[in-house]
């Protein structure tokens, strides 16, 4: 790699593949028939896998690549509450009961990646850091501090505000107006936190298949049970049940979900190491950091404390990790001064789905359940979500899932394909930079 932003041993593959490896291991011979098979092997497919698997259920968990390539070990390691609008915004859209469900269960899917892990024993560097959310402006700052001051009867965050004279003891950049600090907030190794919980579906007797395509899925009814024939680059499977947890890799294969979430791909680098004094300085409450942009950037000093690993939406329209990564590293450069000589190690991307209510959603459609569209927050909700789907298969949890109150909207004319993508953020990066 000729550039000079890169390394010598530059690698456009994540940062997180170094130490947790994805895995190869495939079984040829596809079963006849299984009680649940989910498409996709992400967290949400996993966790689903994991809980009928337990409960004595037959389950098969296809994927199209390898298990884990996709969004799940490529995302930034961030763990929040996941629901991005506040409670009186809720209210107003929904009401003040499923208000008070939604952010519910925001609550509880940060609580449950953290007993998952310890209950499990998976070693994958979880910590509760915080998260250091900064104000690109002093009217955003205003804002945050207004809305820190509005009541969450559902729980409380104990988020504080850091004004711009404090924030040094939260980063080492003088670029923000101050900042909101939510301390329960988590960070996790993505890429280990995928390979511990593939092993516990595994040890629960789970089939995982990698490189096997699912084609085509026909829904018919036997004896008055509904039973779905699953076409695959393998062969067929019939199954008494169907979970589609594809997220941002949704495709063709279920219309009415991708119909309803925008694929979006979002960019990240790793630096080269860091001198300790310099990662100390620039990052010494070792909290996870996003900002209040509209394209927001979101980064973070890596688990040993070593490099940094910054993510964000760089271009109008998809583009190659090596022109998103010196575009990624310059907007570093400009945050952390001190910075301006290291270089690259690592960059990368993955597709995350959003949704034009900015809300994930859950539910079965046709005869197949689904969870999908997590809008960049989805490594707890994902987990979270995927238990719930699999408790409500197996009956071993709550059937009703809040979420799933929750219409799944689309829009006139829209196939999957967002068009709308390149203007919408050229008005955002235009919005951001003039209130920065």
């Amino acid at each position: 790699m000729s550039n000079p932003c890169f390394t010598s041993n530059f690698k456009s593959t994540p940062y997180w593949w170094d130490q947790a490896p994805l895995d190869n291991s495939t079984i040829v011979d596809l079963p006849n028939v299984v009680d649940v098979l989910i498409v996709g092997s992400g967290y949400t497919g996993l966790h689903a896998a994991l809980q009928t698997a337990r409960a004595g259920m037959s389950t098969l968990v296809l994927d199209a690549e390898r298990p884990g390539i996709g969004c799940s070990t490529r995302n930034g390691g961030q763990i929040s509450t996941s629901i991005k609008h506040n409670y009186p915004t809720l209210v107003k859209r929904f009401g003040e009961p499923l208000a008070r469900d939604v952010l519910t269960m925001g609550q509880a899917s940060l609580d449950y990646v953290g007993k998952f892990v310890h209950q499990e024993n998976i070693e994958c560097e979880f910590e509760i850091t915080g998260r250091f959310h900064g104000a690109h402006s002093v009217s955003a700052f205003r804002q945050m501090r207004a809305e820190a001051k509005q009541n969450n009867p559902v729980f409380d965050s104990d988020a504080f505000l850091v004004s711009h004279e404090e924030q040094q003891t939260e980063h080492g950049s003088d670029l923000y107006h101050g900042g909101i600090v939510f301390p329960h907030f988590s960070a996790i190794h993505p890429a280990k936190y995928h390979a511990g919980t593939l092993a516990k579906v595994k040890e629960a007797g789970a089939h995982v298949i990698g490189d096997c395509a699912v084609e085509a899925i026909e829904t018919y009814t036997t004896n008055g049970q509904k039973h779905h024939s699953v076409n695959t680059t393998r062969g067929m499977v019939v199954a008494k049940q169907v979970v589609i947890a594809t997220n941002g890799y949704t495709g063709s294969l279920t219309p009415w979900q991708k119909r309803r979430v925008i694929p979006i791909g979002s960019y990240i680098i790793a630096t080269e190491e860091i001198d300790s004094d310099t990662m100390n300085n620039l990052f010494p409450s070792r909290r996870m950091l996003t900002d209040s942009r509209k394209l927001v950037y979101y980064y973070r000093p890596s688990y040993e404390h070593k490099r940094v690993i910054f993510g964000g939406r760089v271009s109008l329209k998809e583009t190659d990790v090596t022109k998103s990564g010196p575009k990624l590293l310059a907007e570093l450069h400009r945050l952390y001064p001190p910075l301006r000589d290291i270089r690259i190690s690592h960059s990368w991307a993955g597709t995350v789905a959003y949704t034009f209510d900015s809300l994930m959603h859950c539910g079965e459609h046709d005869g197949l359940h689904y969870a999908m569209g997590y809008c960049g927050s989805g490594v707890g909700m994902a987990s979270y979500l995927g238990k719930c789907i699999g408790e409500s298969i197996s009956g071993s949890g709550d059937v009703c899932i809040p979420l799933s109150k929750v219409p799944f909207q689309t829009r006139p004319l829209y196939n999957g394909t967002p068009w709308f993508l390149a203007p919408s953020v050229w008005l955002y990066r235009m919005r951001d930079r003039m209130r920065w």
